[in-house]
């Protein structure tokens, strides 16, 4: 007896599992119950205790189940507005066949979501700030997305601040370019919206044409467009990169362009990479990310890791995915402390140690070395820069004295030519090209010394001149140019050092392990430092990758070996199918 008081007092407290789960499922059936009722009372006009007046259309309803279900009717009745106090209510930018399809969901249905209603049902429960209806439009859109009206989607996405569908309509727009841009919604998009889908590197396109076309199909298809815009738009199409002969068929004589002088110089800009090869660091010259092409750094030759062995490696490395590729090696002798520099996408090399005049280049074609023809004299530790199409060398030293010697290479006679020579002798310095002059920055002296002396050529006068001096005195240090800026690197310098050729004023710019005789080259808009020799005299597989952008400086996937006195380069190389 006492057994069984027990076991009936514990069954009362605590219920079985099957039980509870039934009384719940009984609880959810009863609540859907009721919600069918009172939509049965709404329809027939019972227990209503206020009407939605919309469009001449009468909607008796319940003023509970309206502010249950949304906070805007919820603080329409329950505080102190005069709607709260009437009968009848005027509900403003809500059709009458939209306000039936919300109803029906607030009082337990399941309105049918379907393509021509679910924009008005979306922009109802947005007003409305009915939150499960409105994720049920969202949900709809997203299962809709497809290239023919992505556009539209994102627009739409965009007016009712939907960040989750404006995101992944712009993501199917940049994947699907090609297509969207032949749908009658890309005429629709906005010049901002379009400049921003263009600037993008990630927009998904084999080859600029494509992008240069949908262009012209949004150009001739917004009537109301001015010739300000045509420029805005096209300095986003990487006009470089087309082919030459369809940049002259297409490009240069289309008439829409030839009237608009804003354009000319991008058309100066593309012709002048086309012909002379000229080597522009800005994002028109940059491959983006889904071509069939992509720059690539190439490392040549260079020195071991104790400084004894020349290597006689050519390697390639892929940013993008840090793989790095062997390509044919250089003929003849092994040399360290030559100069590089690359001319229409071909590596040069000329000079090296010990008192070399020999020229070499490498046709990334067809990976092979050629001998062109030789430096007037021999030297090493100098430097190559092009400027206007045609390679320049200046400096170096020759065994006996260091050189004020420049010479300048034209590729189409393969031959070289003296020109002015420079202020100072130098050898060891750094030298690159910016804004059509030619810069020559630090190096040792005849003294044993070195200098913070930056030198200037102007090919139009034939002369030299000094500029501001560098912030450092200095010799094994190299330079390259990113946005009419230089940057210069090596020396031991723990820093890096820009220079503005238009201000001609020097700054300290991001702080980098002391390094001397590192490979410096521009790749995908940022700044690569590769090996070189470390404060100890000993040589470094080390890397580092700069961004002007965010001005931080990052470890990068080392080179293969330590190496130091390097040629180092950046080339554009198709992608193996």
């Amino acid at each position: 007896m006492l057994l069984e008081s027990f076991w009936l007092e514990n069954s009362i407290r605590q219920p079985r599992a099957d039980t509870y789960h039934n009384r719940l499922c009984s609880g959810t059936c009863h609540a859907k119950e009721i919600l069918q009722n009172l939509n049965i009372y709404r329809q027939s006009g019972m227990f209503t205790d206020v009407i939605l007046q919309i469009e001449g259309q009468s909607f008796p309803c319940h003023r509970g189940v309206l502010s249950a279900t949304s906070s805007y009717f919820r603080a329409m009745f329950g505080g102190n507005l005069k709607e709260s106090h009437l009968s009848i209510v005027n509900i403003q930018k809500v059709s009458a066949r939209t306000m039936g399809f919300v109803l029906d969901f607030m009082y337990g249905g399941s309105p049918k979501i379907q393509e021509d209603n679910v924009e008005d049902i979306l922009q109802a429960s947005d007003l409305l700030h009915i939150c499960h209806l409105r994720d049920d439009c969202v949900k709809f859109l997203d299962g809709q997305l497809d290239p023919s009206n992505c556009v539209g989607i994102m627009k739409f996405a965009d007016m009712f601040s939907i960040p989750s569908l404006s995101e992944k309509s712009k993501k199917l727009m940049l994947e699907g370019f090609g297509e969207v841009s032949c749908n009658e919604e890309f005429l629709e998009l906005s010049k901002a919206e379009l400049i921003e889908c263009l600037g993008n590197n990630d927009l998904v396109v084999d080859k600029e044409e494509v992008v240069f076309e949908a262009v012209m199909r949004w150009v001739k298809g917004n009537k109301s467009m001015v010739k300000k815009d045509l420029r805005d738009i096209l300095e986003h199409v990487r006009l470089p990169l087309l082919d030459p002969v369809y940049f002259l068929e297409k490009v240069e004589m289309e008439k829409i362009i030839q009237d608009c002088p804003e354009c000319f110089p991008l058309l100066h800009e593309a012709r002048m990479y086309h012909i002379l090869g000229k080597p522009l660091n800005s994002c028109r010259v940059r491959p983006r990310s889904f071509m069939d092409i992509s720059e690539v750094i190439v490392i040549i030759g260079g020195c071991d890791k104790k400084g004894l062995l020349k290597l006689p490696y050519t390697e390639c490395y892929h940013p993008k995915n840090g793989q790095w590729v062997t390509l044919t090696s250089m003929p003849g002798c092994i040399k360290s402390e030559f100069a590089a520099c690359t001319l229409k996408n071909n590596i040069y090399i000329s000079g090296g140690h010990i008192n070399n005049s020999d020229m070499w280049m490498f046709n990334t074609q067809l990976d092979s070395w050629i001998r062109i023809a030789s430096l007037s004299s021999g030297r090493w530790r100098h430097k190559m820069a092009v400027l206007n199409g045609e390679i320049y060398c200046v400096g170096g030293f020759d065994g006996l004295k260091r050189l004020d010697m420049v010479e300048r290479y034209n590729a189409f006679t393969n031959a070289w030519s003296p020109v002015a020579p420079m202020l100072e002798a130098v050898s060891s310095a750094a030298a690159v090209s910016c804004m059509n002059k030619l810069y020559v920055i630090g190096g040792a002296t005849e003294d044993c010394g070195n200098t913070n002396k930056v030198q200037c050529y102007d090919p139009e006068k034939d002369t030299w001149t000094f500029k501001s001096t560098a912030p450092f005195s200095k010799r094994c240090i190299n330079a390259v140019e990113l946005d009419e800026r230089i940057y210069v690197v090596g020396g031991l310098l723990s820093a890096i050092y820009s220079y503005n050729p238009e201000m001609d004023a020097w700054s300290e710019t991001a702080p980098l392990p002391a390094l001397e005789s590192c490979g410096v080259t521009i790749c995908g808009g940022k700044i690569y430092i590769l090996g070189g020799r470390d404060e100890t005299g000993e040589e470094t597989e080390r890397a580092f990758v700069f961004d002007p952008k965010s001005g931080r400086v990052e470890d990068e996937t080392p080179l293969q070996r330590s190496t130091s006195y390097h040629g180092c380069v950046t080339i554009l190389q198709r992608t193996a199918s």
